[in-house]
């Protein structure tokens, strides 16, 4: 808000403070102030303030606001207004604004006054330098007025031409009211618009005739013009969310719907009101005035707040006693005067050293509990003539659990060559399980996403398109999932795509594609550094994922305990061909919040001496049924295969013209290690002929030579 140093000096004496101490008592009380300006009003220099309030601060929100926080801050005295309202019968607009009404909570206050023998719309001089002191060109119109009286008090007024009402209601006499529009309401605005209403707007209707939209614009039909020789003045305190809602729903802001909705209430509504009766009777003296309609909601009474002197010394802490380098605390007697600066009422209990505060309507907003009367406290005292002192920590912060977990799964990630990556959590990927946003603010992100793997695809494919090569990446984030007739549910997922890379598996071999079994082997390398026992199931692809992975190539993890981890799979041909991207990609998306609970709930590892013997490999391959597991396999494998049989893992699976339809060749590698001795060939050879029975016996397979 641009401010004029003269305009306030009329308020307040501020002469003799110098410029740059106004600026740090306002910046130091909350008031920041954003520029200074120099400009020429009939050759005389005016120096402006740009002075910026705090959200809260509504009440400050005028020129008078402004003088007042200045007076508190300051501790100078107001000057006298020079306002005069003896012609004005302002006893009797005063007792008619005072009837109370029905409690409502859209408003608190519905006043209008007629006001007649408009013959002289000169804008006073002095009136037109403030506006432009105030950043605001004259339109030497009634406009004027409206602007002067916001700007010095902070209410808005809306004026409709009297004469025009009577015209369009054809009589003289009418009834005025605050109340919701009718259903499918057709609205002419004074800004040429045209508005459709419905019953969640509030306007103000004579006789049935819509006059303006409550708070926000007037009907073109009754606005005032240069030829206008009657007003009705509408003065209303307007709830701000009820103003705020009217805005959103009808796509319009203005001046006077932009204050409401900053917060307003009725403190000094009866002496604005008044005060711009007497700006229209400067150049008007026979000025004609009668109050049409009034109401005033009755208002709650606000609470009394209790001020500890002990909670204030506690939480402002030591100050700096003023020409000493001696410390000590903020005075009874300095808080009581500071109440009395920022114009409070209150109770001193000097026995008990506390105060019982009232808090006036204009800081009913802001002054809510203790801690809001302490704040005020500190900011009038200047919080910087409080000693900082750094609080003493008597436990040393540590790293939470989940934080561990993701610092652990992250390192692993890294290791195997993953970058990691981050998306936004709002998305617009065009799948149909995707959450919509009732009210999106741009079309990129109108959905919550419902996995992680889309844009980790999308980013590969990015990557590809500026020849960047195949970027394998993992990311946590959160998911959603749920419809409108069940409850949403939010989930943190880490998720991973990797492959495409071709590679060497030894050094005399070419490059080679990754193949399933290896991705597996990435995964099932991860879980072993985590210490889980997982196992692997048949997936079934829901529709999350029927897009994204390949329907005969994926699989579901499960820990011990029954709960699925996730899925781990290759890309669908489908989206592969349609992003260009390899077909040997390999996707997977974990829930990390099982992975937390498993992880914490491990006992401690037990780690036994590395065994400084060598191992033993052998392959074995044979034909078998397809339904039957590897994982039943392996189990069977571990059981019969003695104490030197440490690990199975599988290399090769084949099924082609050579193999039964039904059946499926595997190719396994047996590892053998002893911690007291050296094998040998002759003993691992009855072991692998022993092994060899067990599988046909129990699983009719056909050992391969």
């Amino acid at each position: 808000m641009y401010t004029s140093l003269d305009w306030l000096n009329q308020l307040i004496n501020v002469k003799t403070i110098q410029l740059e101490e106004l600026i740090d008592k306002l910046t130091l009380g909350g008031f920041e102030v954003e520029e200074t300006l120099q400009i020429d009003i009939n050759n005389q220099k005016q120096t402006i303030l740009d002075i910026s309030a705090t959200a809260n601060r509504a009440d400050s929100l005028s020129i008078k606001g402004i003088a007042k926080e200045i007076t508190a801050l300051l501790n100078q005295p107001t000057c006298n207004s020079n306002y005069n309202y003896s012609n004005l019968e302002s006893q009797k607009i005063i007792a008619d604004v005072t009837s109370l009404a029905k409690s409502n909570t859209d408003y608190s206050t519905f006043v209008t006054v007629s006001v007649e023998n408009l013959t002289n719309f000169t804008i006073p001089k002095w009136l037109t330098e403030k506006l432009v002191c105030s950043k605001i060109e004259p339109t030497n119109t009634l406009f004027d007025f409206q602007t002067y009286v916001l700007l010095e008090t902070g209410y808005p007024f809306e004026f409709y031409d009297l004469n025009k009402i009577q015209t369009v209601l054809q009589t003289s006499e009418f009834d005025l009211c605050l109340t919701t529009a009718k259903p499918n309401t057709t609205f002419f605005a004074n800004n040429n618009s045209e508005y459709n209403l419905n019953s969640d707007i509030l306007v103000v209707e004579a006789n049935n005739y819509p006059l303006s939209i409550g708070g926000i614009i007037s009907n073109e039909q009754v606005a005032y013009t240069a030829e206008t020789t009657s007003l009705l003045i509408e003065g209303s305190i307007f709830s701000s969310k009820k103003i705020r809602q009217q805005s959103r729903i009808l796509g319009v802001r203005t001046d006077r719907s932009a204050r409401y909705e900053k917060g307003l209430n009725n403190s000094y509504f009866t002496e604005a009101l008044l005060r711009l009766i007497q700006l229209l009777r400067i150049t008007n003296p026979n000025l004609i005035c009668k109050v049409h309609t009034a109401s005033e909601v009755e208002q709650v009474i606000p609470p009394t707040l209790i001020l500890n002197y002990e909670n204030v010394i506690e939480i402002l802490g030591p100050v700096q006693i003023s020409n000493s380098n001696i410390a000590g605390n903020i005075t009874p007697d300095q808080i009581t005067e500071y109440l009395k600066r920022l114009d409070l009422q209150f109770i001193f209990d000097d026995k008990k050293i506390k105060w019982s505060v009232s808090i006036p309507i204009a800081r009913i907003d802001d002054l809510e509990r203790e801690i809001d009367l302490i704040e005020e406290i500190g900011r009038l005292h200047g919080f910087n003539h409080f000693i900082s002192n750094l609080p003493t920590v008597n436990n040393i912060g540590q790293e939470d659990f989940s934080y561990q977990i993701r610092k652990k799964l992250t390192n692993c990630f890294l290791n195997e060559g993953l970058n990691e990556l981050m998306h936004y959590s709002l998305v617009n990927d065009g799948i149909e399980t995707s959450i919509p946003l009732i009210n999106p603010l741009i079309i990129d992100c109108s959905t919550l996403r419902t996995s992680l793997l889309h844009n980790l695809v999308k980013i590969v494919s990015e990557n590809i398109k500026q020849g960047n090569g195949i970027l394998e990446g993992f990311e946590y984030g959160h998911v959603f999932s749920g419809d409108v007739h069940s409850e949403y549910i939010e989930k943190e997922m880490v998720a991973g795509i990797f492959g495409g890379i071709k590679s060497k598996r030894q050094w005399d071999q070419t490059s080679q594609p990754l193949s399933w079994f290896e991705g597996k082997g990435k995964i099932e390398e991860l879980f072993k550094k985590l210490k889980f026992d997982v196992s692997w199931k048949p997936a079934v692809v829901s529709n999350n994922y029927k897009t994204l992975i390949h329907p005969y190539r994926t699989a579901e993890v499960w820990l011990s305990n029954d709960q699925c981890l996730g899925i781990f799979g290759q890309i669908h041909p489908v989206l592969a061909k349609t992003f260009n991207l390899p077909v040997d990609l390999f996707l997977f998306e974990f829930d990390l919040d099982i992975i937390k609970i498993e992880y914490q709930t491990k006992n401690l590892a037990l780690y036994q001496s590395y065994s400084t013997y060598p191992k033993i490999t052998k392959d074995l391959s044979f034909v078998i049924d397809r339904e039957i597991s590897f994982k039943e396999i392996e189990e069977t494998l571990l059981k019969n295969g003695s104490e030197y049989l440490k690990t199975i893992d599988l290399l090769d699976e084949y099924r082609g013209n050579s193999i039964p339809e039904n059946q499926t060749s595997l190719c396994i590698q047996l590892t053998f290690q002893s911690v007291e001795k050296t094998l040998v060939t002759k003993e691992i050879d009855e072991i692998i002929k022993n092994l060899q029975t067990v599988l046909e016996s129990s699983y009719n397979v056909t050992i391969r030579i």
